[in-house]
């Protein structure tokens, strides 16, 4: 069996107080998949979120990256690790106002130890490949919503990470446009990206091939189709 491309096991979340947050996870997303994590606000899944893409560490249980037991890692190596094999997709964009599009979308390569030069051209690469070819040198403000997470999107897979997790990717945008995004994330899983996408839009995970779904901070659902 190959190595899955994220795994959880026995994963808990124990916050000051007491509070239980996640209750013994296990959970295994092998490579290719595209996977929603569902669940109410209150549910777990944003704390699953951060358990999972290594910005949080679990109070009790282990968390494999792409083969590597990113609970066992230092704090410098688990910067690496997540720079290199993890993208990220938020709501909000967290795009950088006053530099461009190129710019912002190499921003993801910082961290790799690539010149300048190489960043640039495959920041360039990224956002073709996203539909934004002609928009390279815009700077946020002159961008839409949906063009901005486009920009957002190439910037999480310039480094081509083992996973990407977008957490309520389409949740700034209007429904045709959200539709728009899905649709390119969708493509980017079938050319080979994988993805999980954490959200509390039901038809959303309905629509994808597996639906993880968390209450209570337990795993309740997981539904392929």
């Amino acid at each position: 069996m190959s190595t899955p491309t994220l795994e959880l096991r026995g994963v808990r979340k124990v916050y000051p107080g007491g509070v239980e947050a996640l209750r013994g996870i296990d959970l295994r997303i092998d490579r290719g998949e595209l996977t929603a994590i569902v669940g109410p606000s209150g549910s777990g899944k944003t704390t699953l979120l951060h358990v999972m893409s290594t910005l949080d560490r679990p109070s009790a249980g282990t968390v494999m990256v792409d083969g590597e037991d990113a609970s066992a890692l230092s704090e410098e190596r688990l910067a690496g690790l997540r720079s290199r094999r993890i993208g990220f997709v938020f709501q909000q964009f967290f795009l950088i106002d006053g530099i461009s599009a190129v710019e912002n979308v190499a921003t993801g390569l910082l961290y790799h130890g690539i010149p300048s030069g190489e960043r640039i051209a495959r920041a360039t690469e990224a956002l073709d490949h996203v539909g934004l070819g002609h928009r390279l040198d815009h700077v946020p403000a002159k961008l839409s919503g949906g063009e901005r997470q486009r920009v957002a999107i190439a910037r999480a897979i310039v480094g081509r990470p083992a996973i990407v997790f977008a957490d309520e990717p389409t949740g700034n945008l209007d429904s045709r446009v959200g539709t728009e995004v899905m649709g390119l994330l969708r493509t980017l899983n079938r050319e080979g990206t994988t993805m999980c996408v954490i959200t509390h839009d039901r038809d959303l995970a309905d629509s994808l091939p597996r639906r993880v779904q968390v209450r209570d901070g337990q795993i309740v659902g997981d539904r392929r189709s």
